[in-house]
């Protein structure tokens, strides 16, 4: 039993040493509820020179909130929590439950959340930016681009602030679900590309049905056509948008790159700050991405003065 008592001591005494070496305070709060259910985030506060800016991770790959991404939050935020950022790691609902418009809003909330509660974590509430790779990319784009629009008459006051970002920074997003790769002239969404891709799921979209008292498939082509467009950043893209820098590698056969260039097109056209970076011989994801990262904290450094 003693020796069991001095191994307990030691451990302990180890893992509180571990916690006060790092340059960061860690704790996850409740941003929202939905379906009895809470929404969490992990914030990561820097213990030495706060800079009061926040960057907001988008925890998602393939429209899916993993723990084991955000178990991995520290490792990923480490270059913005160093240079006194404090960072927010969203969770957000994930299908094969929920769809990307549901999504969506729960990242909305998140932002109005962190707004609205600036002052307890000693930011600048008109200082956040938002990051992602991949899927959360593209829900990051998705914060960017959207519309504001409060809901002043909601009882929750955090619902009545605005929802807006001030930078966003993203890897190889996809932006545009219709013409994906290219230009699609088929008016079809590509239900088999969906499936082979284990996304379907976060495209199938659903609708009240008061009668049975059920979610029900949107089956009408238009009516999905329609919920593509809108749910693809491209289409949101307007002159009072946030600075958007993109890096997207020039091997990835998941997202084509064509995806962000759109973008990035669309984002000159409407004289939005912009900048696009191919990675030579990049696929999705590449080893070392934190040299590329550099260039997101830059761009943070400069946006959220």
């Amino acid at each position: 039993m003693r020796y069991i008592l001095i191994s307990f001591l030691i451990t302990f005494s180890l893992s509180i040493t571990a916690q006060d070496s790092l340059n960061y305070s860690k704790s996850e709060i409740i941003y929202g509820r939905k379906d009895g259910m809470a929404l969490t985030m992990t914030v990561l506060t820097p213990k030495q020179k706060p800079n009061g800016k926040a960057i907001i991770s988008v925890i998602s790959g393939n429209w899916i909130s993993t723990e084991r991404s955000r178990m991995r939050l520290p490792e990923w935020s480490q270059i913005y929590v160093d240079n006194g950022y404090t960072v927010f790691g969203v969770m957000v609902s994930s299908q094969p439950r929920y769809t990307i418009p549901d999504e969506i809003a729960d990242l909305k909330r998140s932002v109005r959340f962190i707004r609205y509660n600036a002052k307890d974590y000693s930011i600048d509430p008109n200082k956040i930016g938002i990051t992602g790779s991949s899927s959360g990319g593209h829900l990051a784009l998705m914060i960017a681009t959207s519309d504001d629009i409060p809901n002043t008459r909601s009882a929750d006051p955090v619902d009545k602030v605005s929802g807006r970002v001030q930078a966003a920074a993203v890897f190889f997003p996809p932006t545009d679900f219709i013409n994906y790769g290219g230009v699609n002239t088929s008016g079809k969404i590509n239900q088999a590309g969906l499936v082979l891709a284990r996304v379907a799921a976060a495209f199938d979209f659903k609708i009240w049905n008061d009668t049975t008292g059920t979610y029900v498939s949107i089956t009408d082509t238009e009516k999905r056509l329609a919920i593509a467009k809108e749910i693809s950043p491209i289409n949101s893209v307007s002159s009072d948008d946030p600075p958007v820098i993109i890096i997207h590698g020039d091997k990835d056969m998941l997202v084509p790159k064509q995806q962000s260039e759109s973008i990035i097109e669309k984002l000159k056209g409407a004289n939005v700050p912009n900048k696009l970076i191919i990675k030579e011989g990049g696929s999705h994801g590449w080893k070392d991405m934190e040299i590329e990262e550099k260039f997101f904290l830059d761009w943070f450094d400069k946006y959220l003065k």
